[in-house]
């Protein structure tokens, strides 16, 4: 095995990779669904890597600069991402959400820096309970910047190696409780509170017109449809399609084939015994008045109409606060259907009472026409595009950094955002200057995932391999103890309280405040578990404000909760 390890040692690219690609097979690992997943693992396989390799005299150790360089990447797009959600934060619809948010993180740090305090843990220990406790793996990195800033003052006798160490061992053990630890309170809150969030949902699904679609499949039932029928009801001919229209506003002319000759659909064209119409709409409404026009036919040019599916980002100003409901007046309404819609990239329940909101997805699909039209009235149409505008991510890159070199003297010490912080409020910022210039700066979703997922897996790696030798030196089975506890308190205390003031203050619906907490938690999963235990996709409107709130506010705490537990 030494000689083993001295190679990995000796050729520090393969010992990057080869722990990135473990990181990604022991975090498909699961037991009754809950694993590490790639991040938590990264530092497991890294530190374990790391650690085994000492005893045998062998010392691993990355660059820093690579640590930096995919960090930075990582923060850069997690701007990208959560840009859209955190400018509607600020709006007033946003503001109880938000507070939520506010509340579970600054609860958070709080917990960790006074528990780090009791049990007077080891430098370091509190950025990595940080990060670990509040499943937030980006945190790592400010509360290194606080090592490497001066912002916390190494105690003496200890190296910044042993600190680092620390960091990574806080985080790998508390991690595990705050991933499943929120899951369970996220799922079974109401139940422990006395209420039936299940109940709940289906009245707000009832009230607001949303419907469960978190476990749909593709099946064969369709909403909508366009069919052909052949005019032969009298009553009917000789009324324009606008006439028609007016009358019977469920349906939608989209072409008429008079003998040879498609005609399109001019709202001034009059209607002809014998005219073969494509008629659009939802499947109830096509099935009932059958004899309005006349038997149904198998027309192959009537129904050549160009179809299109498509993304529709929202921009527009008009458009934002708007109901979908509202849009069943435009002359699209009825040729297109909207078959999902998200959210700072997370699903979001489509209903007739969803307020659309700046940078909101609807995925659409329906008349080629209609599409456009829809498009010109709510935002832009995004292309799927495998094309990456480089000179929009250099230039918000260096932005980011220039910010980053601010700072502000404070005692001793200068406080600023740092690279990372300066970064990520680059990253906010392109996403909203992107939208409002259209076609400027494309990043999609498939290189920002790759800035995401590569960036801080990789980080994370290099963290877990450079702390990996001085783990034996540290770790004690009572310091481990101490840690857990650490994090048990800091992570499962911040969601009752989330709750408690989400419920009994602001009276938000059950339903809708369990993905309010989870998204409060900045975690994904228990909204996703929430959804299941109630059969209902209704959590997922209280998700996104407060998950992109806090998942900015815990990627800095990291740095305070080093500073603050001196």
């Amino acid at each position: 095995m030494q000689a083993f390890f001295q190679f990995l040692a000796d050729n520090p690219y393969i010992l990057l990779f080869f722990t990135v690609g473990m990181a990604v097979v022991v975090g498909k690992f699961a037991v009754k669904g809950y694993g590490l997943g790639m991040v938590a693992a990264a530092i497991v396989v890294g530190a374990g890597l790391a650690t085994w390799a000492s005893v045998y005299g062998v010392k691993m150790q990355l660059d820093n600069f690579a640590k930096s360089l995919f960090y930075y990447l990582f923060m850069y797009g997690v701007g990208l991402r959560v840009g859209p959600a955190f400018f509607n934060a600020l709006k007033k619809d946003g503001i109880t959400f938000t507070i939520l948010a506010v509340i579970c993180s600054f609860l958070g740090l709080g917990l960790v820096v006074l528990m780090s305090g009791w049990l007077d843990l080891p430098a370091g220990a509190a950025g990595g309970v940080l990060a670990g406790s509040q499943t937030m793996s980006a945190a790592i990195g400010t509360a290194e910047m606080a090592v490497t800033q001066g912002a916390y003052k190494l105690p003496e006798g200890t190296t910044a190696e042993q600190v680092s160490g620390m960091i990574a061992l806080g985080y790998g053990v508390t991690y595990i409780w705050g991933t499943i630890g929120i899951i369970l309170v996220c799922k079974y809150l109401p139940r422990w509170w006395g209420v039936d969030a299940r109940k709940a949902a289906k009245e707000y699904e009832l009230a607001h017109g949303v419907k469960n679609v978190d476990d749909a499949a593709l099946t064969g039932y369709r909403g909508g449809g366009l069919r052909a029928y052949r005019l032969e009801n009298p009553a009917t001919a000789g009324q324009s399609i606008a006439q028609f229209r007016s009358k019977y506003p469920q349906y939608r002319i989209v072409n008429i084939r008079r003998g040879e000759e498609s005609l399109g659909a001019d709202p001034g064209l009059l209607l002809q015994t014998g005219d073969v119409l494509a008629l659009g709409g939802k499947l109830s409404d096509l099935t009932e008045n059958l004899g309005l026009i006349g038997a149904e036919v198998d027309d192959p040019k009537a129904l050549s109409v160009p179809l299109d599916q498509a993304e529709i980002v929202v921009t527009e100003k008009d458009a934002v606060g708007k109901p979908l409901s509202a849009l069943a007046a435009e002359d699209f309404a009825g040729q297109l259907q909207v078959t999902r819609m998200e959210r700072s990239g997370e699903p979001f329940p489509v209903g007739r009472d969803t307020e659309l909101k700046r940078f909101d997805v609807l995925h659409v699909t329906g008349l080629k026409g209609a599409v456009d039209k829809a498009a010109g009235l709510l935002g832009k149409i995004a292309r799927p595009s495998t094309s990456t505008d480089l000179l929009t991510l250099s230039g918000g890159m260096v932005l980011g950094l220039l910010i980053g070199k601010i700072n502000v003297p404070v005692g001793d010490f200068s406080v600023g955002l740092g690279n990372a912080g300066g970064l990520l409020l680059s990253g906010i910022f392109v996403s909203s200057l992107v939208s409002r210039l259209r076609f400027f700066g494309s990043t999609p979703n498939a290189a920002r995932n790759i800035l995401e997922d590569l960036g801080l897996v990789t980080f994370i790696a290099i963290v877990g391999i450079n702390a990996g030798a001085t783990l034996l030196e540290q770790l004690t089975g009572t310091i481990a103890l101490k840690i857990f506890l650490a994090g048990f308190v800091a992570s499962t205390i911040p969601p009752f309280v989330t709750w408690a003031v989400g419920y009994h203050i602001f009276k938000i619906n059950p339903a809708v405040l369990m993905g309010g907490v989870a998204g409060s938690r900045s975690h994904s999963g228990p909204a996703r578990e929430a959804s299941k235990e109630i059969d209902s996709s209704v959590p997922w409107v209280g998700f996104p404000v407060g998950y992109a709130i806090s998942g900015v506010l815990y990627t800095v705490f990291g740095y305070f909760a080093m500073v603050l537990s001196q």
